[in-house]
């Protein structure tokens, strides 16, 4: 009885550790809020290579305190092939953001989106 037990905390506590896939949306506020409250680190596993070097270069100039409450709210969602697009707003930017989101390793990131690059809002 004992070894059952064991074996099942086991079980429990591997299953509650396996990665969640998160959705375009969950992603984008994972992202966003990141990106204000300075948390590096999370906003790094949540974007590409070029998102991360896009936002990480500009960063500095919005952090807001970690705290502070980012009210993130979608605004409108888009699937283009591959690419999703969500809009999103915050409580620390008037004006809607956009992401560009594509999967990368099973995972959706936020990626680069070009000033040129169409939107379909």
């Amino acid at each position: 009885m004992k070894k059952l037990v064991i074996c099942s905390l086991v079980l429990l506590f591997i299953s509650c550790s396996e990665n969640k896939n998160l959705s375009p949306s969950e992603t984008a506020k994972v992202v966003a809020e990141s990106f204000y409250h300075g948390d590096e680190a999370t906003l790094k596993k949540h974007t590409t290579a070029e998102g991360y070097a896009n936002l990480s270069s500009i960063q500095s100039m919005f952090t807001e305190d970690r705290d502070s409450e980012a009210n993130f709210k979608v605004v409108d969602e888009a699937m283009d092939g591959e690419v999703v697009w969500v809009k999103y707003s915050t409580a620390y930017d008037p004006k809607p953001g956009v992401f560009k989101l594509v999967q990368e390793d099973g995972q959706w990131k936020v990626t680069y989106n070009g000033p040129r690059e169409k939107e379909p809002f």
